[in-house]
């Protein structure tokens, strides 16, 4: 039943399902929202104090950092597609300019105007339980990949400013995080130093060469890193699912918990597939009476896929966790990955 589940939601990562997309379809939202108004350079954050300083907390300077992630890291892709199609770094800015777009980086407690149309747009509120999960799968994953030398070699430090509230609950410079999270920083600054060297002595060997071997090992180190950074900030920001509906809270966690299931199968996260699996993401936040698989202004697909989300998470609450761990033991092997992919291609095409 649980398989099953997964199958059913994992169904949507297909292209075979999914709107039709190709490499000539770059406008509209293709990219997340305001992309071409983020900082696409280091130097055009603030620079005060010999420090390159950056606002967290502000949805287009956090944008940026992602923006600086994608064109710093461009050249080892280019073997994927054209401009920078192919980069498995998208899933993470596309996946925040979703919850941008609907609403989940305002401030759910409607105490602040943070986040909304009326008040300060771009502003990421701390109080808001998906903008504290993204924070480990922005700046830690920056943080890490300053560290390995991503960005060269840098002529002024990084320093993070804090939310006004929950300080505590966050690192603020590759120091800071390298004291108080050190293998989660190892984590992500060994995925940037497999892009970093790895991929450079392959292709500067020869770009034909280049194996999907090595790419999903790529994504082995990139999907180990993101499930750590959601298993760190889960507990965490635990209280921070007080602010939200019922229905939303219950999503959040499914989401959180269909992650690591996703993961396993190291799912290719460039563009195209993301793009393709967010069309099925529920285009605005739950609310109470959003009763699945129900929910009137929600499509077919959208009901079907979070109620394959409860249905997971609540399958792998009731094993204690072995649902889980079966299907992690059923995918470490290329050839079972590559099982797993079939079973999904399969389901949907039937």
């Amino acid at each position: 039943f649980g398989i099953r589940a997964l199958l059913i939601v994992t169904v949507t990562l297909s292209p075979a399902t999914a709107p039709a997309w190709s490499e000539k379809n770059t406008t509209g939202d293709v990219y997340p929202p305001l992309w071409d108004l983020a900082p696409e350079n280091l130097l055009d954050f603030l620079v005060k104090d010999n420090k390159i300083v950056i606002n967290a907390w502000n949805y287009q300077e956090r944008l940026g950092v992602y923006k600086n992630l994608l064109n710093s890291s461009a050249k080892y892709f280019t073997a994927f597609g054209s401009q920078n199609f192919g980069n498995i770094l998208w899933g993470l800015p596309l996946q925040h300019g979703w919850q941008f777009r609907t609403g989940r980086l305002a401030d759910p407690s409607g105490v602040t105007s943070c986040g909304y149309e009326d008040g300060d747009l771009l502003c990421i509120s701390v109080r808001s339980w998906w903008s504290c999960m993204n924070y480990y799968l922005a700046i830690i994953p920056f943080l890490g990949a300053v560290e390995a030398g991503l960005f060269g070699q840098l002529q002024y430090e990084i320093e993070i400013l804090p939310p006004e509230e929950q300080r505590a609950d966050f690192c603020y410079s590759v120091a800071d995080c390298r004291s108080r999270i050190p293998k989660l920083m190892d984590e992500w600054k060994a995925y940037f130093e497999v892009n970093n060297f790895t991929f450079f002595f392959i292709f500067s060997v020869s770009p034909a060469t280049f194996s999907s071997f090595k790419l999903d090992d790529a994504l082995c180190l990139m999907w180990r890193a993101h499930v750590s950074s959601i298993a760190y900030a889960l507990p965490k920001f635990q209280d921070s699912l007080k602010y939200l509906s019922d229905p939303e809270a219950s999503f959040g966690e499914d989401w959180a918990n269909a992650v690591d299931f996703i993961a396993a199968t190291h799912f290719s996260t460039d563009l195209q597939n993301i793009n393709n699996f967010q069309a099925f993401l529920p285009q605005r936040m739950l609310v109470e009476g959003d009763v699945l698989p129900s929910i009137s202004d929600f499509s077919p697909q959208q009901n079907r896929v979070l109620l394959s989300l409860r249905a997971l998470h609540k399958a792998n609450q009731l094993t204690g966790g072995l649902l889980l761990k079966l299907w992690q033991k059923a995918m470490s092997t290329e050839a079972g990955r590559k099982m797993g992919r079939k079973l999904i291609e399969d389901l949907a095409s039937s």
